[in-house]
């Protein structure tokens, strides 16, 4: 099937239904938070708010999603629930790679500090829900927790070779990043897909640093590269990929507006860039309304949006 110029004619026709339909990539979804609250609504009979006011901090997202959602997810129930909705949503919006894990500190709470557990209940939950998505299982790592205790969470992790990516997350500012080399050298030698969370609240010369000192191949977010020319050239230059997530930044007050986007930016001085979903419980707009909400902004063309569409899923 010719799904670029179905892609094309879709976003140009306003047609977000057969947008849905495409295969696209989400690689920056975060499952407890990307459910689909219509999936959610029909085990639970709860129905989960819009978020519909900008936010000025992860503090203030933390408080919504408590006032929300409140003990939707609490227990190992709960976290299967949002694991099921997360798969849910991502079928119903043409997601065919599917890039999400686990924290590793949850291995000790909901899977009784047995990792072929976890990897079971994400594998059975993907082939229950949505068999046909490309899923891509990733390690999860919270700068919040001590780096003692998170070599020590890892450890067991390492004895298994199903896991695709790593990812680092949290406040930026937590602790140096220097700090999780010792883990990302050895993600690295068991071939894993290293990537970090940065430039979302830090400046350019954090998105250098993260690359460079992790050795990353790909960056979350990554938008405050575009203030400085020289990174933006080496990001390029050294084909560090940036999946970003654009609603997620405006609704977090990191950009203005869609239409001010600093991807176009970056896209512009030769970065290659996905389009993601982030959070949809919060943020309130899957994938495919990303693309719409780009090309309704004239942020890009049809056919821009299509070869960043690709990139996702290359």
């Amino acid at each position: 099937m010719d799904y670029n110029n179905k892609f094309i004619n879709a976003l140009v026709a306003n047609d977000i239904e057969t947008l849905r339909e495409i295969p696209k990539a989400d690689l920056h979804n975060h499952f407890y938070l990307g459910g689909n609250k219509e999936y959610i609504y029909r085990k639970t009979g709860k129905k989960i708010s819009s978020l519909d006011h900008k936010l000025t901090s992860m503090d203030e997202m933390h408080k919504w999603v408590n006032e929300n959602l409140g003990n939707i997810f609490e227990g190992k129930n709960g976290r299967l629930l949002a694991l099921e909705a997360s798969f849910a949503q991502a079928a119903s919006d043409g997601i065919t790679i599917l890039e999400m894990g686990e924290d590793i500190w949850a291995n000790s709470c909901f899977y009784d500090d047995n990792v072929e557990e976890l990897i079971n209940v994400f594998n059975s939950t993907h082939h229950m829900i949505a068999p046909n998505i490309d899923f891509r299982l990733q390690l999860g790592l919270s700068r919040h927790c001590k780096i003692e205790d998170l070599e020590k969470w890892i450890e067991p992790f390492w004895d298994y070779d199903c896991f695709y990516s790593i990812d680092l997350y949290g406040d930026e500012l937590a602790q140096p990043i220097e700090n999780f080399k010792g883990i990302y050298r050895k993600a690295k030698d068991k071939g894993l897909v290293l990537k970090a969370h940065v430039g979302e609240w830090g400046d350019a010369d954090s998105v250098k640093r993260a690359v460079s000192e992790l050795e990353l191949d790909e960056v979350q977010h990554g938008i405050s590269a575009t203030k400085s020319q020289q990174v933006m050239n080496w990001l390029s230059d050294h084909d560090i990929q940036l999946n970003v997530c654009p609603t997620s930044n405006v609704i977090l007050g990191r950009v203005e507006s869609i239409k001010t986007h600093p991807i176009r930016k970056l896209y512009d001085n030769g970065i290659k860039v996905t389009i993601n979903s982030d959070d949809v419980l919060v943020f309130n707009s899957p994938v495919s309304g990303e693309y719409m909400k780009l090309f309704q902004e004239k942020v890009f063309t049809a056919s821009e949006l299509d070869i960043i569409r690709l990139n996702g899923l290359k």
